[in-house]
């Protein structure tokens, strides 16, 4: 009967006011972030309130929910950098700070071991030898002494040193591979810490750092100039030190003894210091430090130490006066001034050739305290501020046109059904964003992408029940009961459909990283909440509707169709041909591939790419020529045509390769490269630059190969438990088709190929499952229904009854991404296009491909326990 309870009607529009009021703060942005920002500041202890202040907190209701989505880099500007940590610096500085504690410890023991002295000459290796050989014993029994239990919730009675016989006359020190371990977790920790303190430092909006694998940590800063400017600000390792001096030389080749350390002077050029190794206070010490002026008026900076710091401070400069201090910083002598007088308040003052803007970085870098280590940045992105706006506005335009054309072609295909069916659209919109905000998703451009997808792939579910219900009507005895078996039986197609493209969005968000993974969120919850539309909120507007009407008919007066009603396509009447068509296809993608291969983008190959935007037309040949000036090795310049940003913005992207020798192409490089393209135009702007290392570009590859067999896999093993091998190898010879002819118009067109082209790559395999488990599902309905049905009739049948909705969704999910294609901007051109070329020959899949391999292969003709006697259990028909 075509009921529901009424609390399963109240639960219903609970969930879609909730929808509506979480998301309704986004649709009001700038308000609500600027209410939420004044609101902030009067919530710190001791802000002084202003009228501005409550002006802005009263922007908006405090009676209404303010959490808003937030906006990737790609969309609201900034820098994103992926730094690894050189972790194995570390154990370099836990020997030397242990050097004091052995030597003091084996000191008190000289009438055994005689006189201690440190050789060490390997890094990461503390090697002590004693003047007395037979001492050895009892020295190796007093250093182990000095070992301590590692600190570790996995490890247990393991302990942080060891400690060998090197000769008669030395010994070794060094971590244990257990204590490396737990040192290296510490030490990601401390960067991470460290990196988030500086960050905070400069006031940024939403920044965002995570800790990426063991080693690694993504920075995102929003609203920051660039990422060079991030690099300048975190790169430095603010590892300070001050060292008595030995001596000074020229020579950068000269010996500077056991326990004593070279390095260079910051200022003066060819200048080289002769310190001690091991500093008398350190950068730990520190508790402030202040940017100010030295007596000459130029910039400085103060700094003070903690007690023990200035005690230590205290002390050495009693006892030294007259003897030159290095002021170390990054292993390098930023000043080496005789100590004058006893510096006893624990203060002082760091000279050198600063500028104003060096000596507030230096501060906060003290302030914030030394990285544990150095940081290698692998890769990095920045977008500027008006580029992000104007993907806003194309990814906007685009969202409100597909929106716009598929409401109209689903009033036109179902009349007031369709009206339903976009109120339901509406409503998986809303909670799509106040699920987004909710979890404190981020939104990038494709993310964007994703919700035009779901915009275009959110009436699959209403097509297939509509298309059920029309069906039904034929034969169902009355409106009623076509309704209630519309929905009963197209719910096993609608759940086996979403599942396959839901697994491709759940390996897309394990494997992929930062856009990849906002499309999967995005593409992810747009599953679900197409779903709960279509099942609930879809069919309460239909049987409210009834209940009030009580129409003869669902379908009355004349609909769009894309395809008649009842159609009987004999669609293997040239199997063979359409099998050999699809090979030759397969083949000519392998050719192609193997010929000329794929156009990769730096997400594969590695590089830094800058975006420019000039006033001036733009001459890719004089371009390229003051670029190779540079003598970078490969520079690729493209012309972009993109109107969508505006006729006075002339594009283009500038590829450069990266460098050997360096993980990543250096500021140096990037400044060469905007100044020269500058002497074209001294106005040129640079609105987005990408970087990527090899080691990570390396990896990339990898993620994507693995993601894509995981989908595939995945898939295989889903088809298999929810029909039989034969569909699932059928499905999977679907997506391989699918797959392989992606990748081959990519390499016959050299369109640029990088990670979101897999996305795409995944979320067609998605779609292409999608159609073809819509007509397995109905194969597997009519091969129950009709026993004695030849296979090869039973899949006509099946296809020519699906037919409908398979060319309805395809075409609903073609407006949209068409246009994405026109209006959403060339930053998500290649990926978009993917898809639309993913629709189309996943389309022709799984009405050819797939059911072909099915009919080759023979399929199993009852799940009942009696086996049908008239075939046989399987049957093998003749393509």
């Amino acid at each position: 009967m075509l009921k529901i309870d009424l609390w399963k009607r109240t639960a219903i529009w609970l969930v879609v006011a909730f929808g509506i009021m979480f998301a309704l703060p986004n649709g009001f942005y700038s308000k609500v972030e600027t209410s939420n920002d004044a609101e902030a500041i009067l919530a710190v202890e001791g802000a002084t309130s202003t009228p501005e202040l409550e002006a802005d907190a009263g922007l908006w209701p405090s009676f209404l929910p303010d959490g808003l989505v937030n906006l990737g880099l790609d969309l609201r500007g900034g820098a994103q950098l992926l730094a690894e940590v050189k972790v194995e610096q570390v154990y370099e500085s836990r020997m030397r700070s242990m050097w004091p504690e052995v030597r003091d410890v084996l000191a008190e023991q000289r009438d055994i071991v005689g006189f201690v002295t440190d050789e060490s000459n390997v890094e990461g290796e503390l090697r002590v030898r004693i003047s007395d050989a037979a001492g050895m014993d009892r020295a190796l029994e007093l250093v182990r002494g000095l070992a301590q239990p590692v600190v570790s919730v996995t490890t247990v009675g393991e302990v942080d040193i060891v400690v060998t016989r090197m000769s008669d006359t030395d010994l070794m020190v060094a971590l244990t591979d257990v204590e490396k371990v737990a040192s290296d977790d510490r030490t990601v920790r401390q960067a991470l810490e460290v990196v988030r303190r500086r960050i905070d430092e400069v006031g940024t909006r939403e920044p965002s750092i995570q800790r990426q694998g063991d080693t690694r940590i993504l920075i995102q800063v929003p609203g920051i100039g660039s990422a060079q400017d991030v690099k300048i600000l975190i790169g430095e390792q603010g590892e300070l030190g001050f060292h008595p001096v030995v001596g000074s030389t020229a020579d950068p080749e000269a010996r500077a003894g056991a326990g004593n350390i070279l390095l260079p002077s910051l200022d003066q050029e060819g200048l080289y210091y002769i310190l001690e190794r091991t500093a008398v206070v350190t950068g730990d010490d520190l508790v402030d430090s202040q940017p100010t002026f030295d007596e000459n008026n130029r910039p400085a900076v103060t700094f003070r130490f903690n007690p023990s710091g200035a005690r230590q401070f205290g002390d050495y400069t009693l006892d030294n006066i007259g003897s030159p201090f290095a002021i170390v910083l990054d292993g390098k002598v930023v000043s080496a001034p005789n100590i004058a007088a006893h510096i006893s308040g624990g203060s002082g003052i760091i000279t050198g050739n600063f500028d104003i803007a060096e000596s507030t970085n230096l501060a906060v870098l003290l302030r914030a305290g030394a990285l544990p280590a150095e940081l290698d940045f692998l890769q990095e992105q920045t977008v500027g501020p008006d580029l992000g706006q104007d993907s806003i506005n194309a990814g906007a335009i685009a969202c409100l046109v597909a929106f716009a054309l598929v409401l109209i072609y689903m009033v036109l295909s179902y009349g007031l059904l369709g009206v339903f069916a976009n109120v339901a659209l509406l409503v998986n919109v809303a909670l799509i964003f106040a699920l987004l905000s909710l979890i404190g998703g981020t939104l990038t451009l494709p993310g964007i992408a994703g919700i035009v997808l779901t915009i275009g792939m959110a009436v699959d579910a209403n097509v297939l029940i509509f298309e059920r219900i029309r069906e039904e009507s034929r034969t169902a005895k009355g409106p009623a009961r076509a309704i209630e078996l519309g929905y009963e039986k197209a719910l096993s197609a609608i759940i086996d459909a979403n599942i396959t493209t839901f697994i491709t969005a759940a390996i897309l968000f394990a494997m992929g990283a930062g856009p990849v993974r906002g499309f999967a969120i995005t593409l992810g919850l747009g599953i679900i909440t197409s779903v709960f539309t279509a099942i609930f909120v879809t069919r309460l507007l239909v049987v409210i509707w009834f209940e009030r009407k009580r129409p003869k008919q669902v379908f009355a007066g004349k609909y769009l169709r894309l395809v008649k009603s009842e159609t009987a396509f004999d669609f293997f009447k040239r199997a063979k041909m359409w099998l050999g068509l699809s090979g030759i296809m397969v083949v000519v993608a392998f050719v192609s591939f193997m010929a000329q291969g794929l156009n990769f983008g730096i997400d594969f190959k590695g590089g830094t790419t800058l975006r420019t935007e000039s006033t001036q037309v733009i001459d890719v040949a004089e371009y390229r020529s003051v670029v190779e000036a540079l003598d970078l090795g490969e520079v690729t310049i493209t012309e972009v045509f993109d109107p969508t940003f505006g006729d006075d913005k002339n594009v283009a992207t500038v590829a450069i390769q990266t460098q050997d020798g360096e993980e990543a192409v250096s500021n140096e490089t990037i400044q060469a490269v905007e100044g020269a393209l500058r002497s074209i135009d001294p106005n040129m702007a640079f609105p987005a630059t990408e970087s990527v290392g090899p080691t990570v570009s390396g990896e990339l590859i990898q993620s994507a190969i693995i993601a894509v067999v995981l989908a595939i896999g995945a898939v295989l093993a889903y088809i298999w438990m929810r029909f039989e091998w034969q569909f699932a190898l059928g499905a999977v010879a679907a997506l391989m088709h699918d797959v392989l002819l992606t990748i081959g118009i990519f390499s016959a067109l050299q369109i640029r190929f990088d990670l979101a082209i897999i996305a795409a790559l995944l979320t067609i395999v998605g779609y292409s499952l999608n159609d073809t488990v819509v007509v397995f599902d109905r194969v597997r309905e009519n091969l129950r229904k009709y026993k004695a049905k030849d296979l090869k009739d039973v899949l006509n049948l099946s296809i020519n009854e699906t037919l409908s909705r398979t060319f309805m969704t395809s075409f609903t999910t073609l407006l949209a991404l068409i246009s994405l294609y026109v209006l959403g901007g060339d930053v998500i051109r290649g990926f978009v296009f993917a898809m639309i070329w993913g629709v189309i020959i996943g389309t022709y899949s799984s009405i050819f491909v797939a059911s072909t391999t099915l009919l080759v292969l023979g399929v199993k003709r009852d799940w009942s326990k009696e086996a049908n006697k008239v075939g046989g259990q399987y049957a093998n028909i003749d393509a």
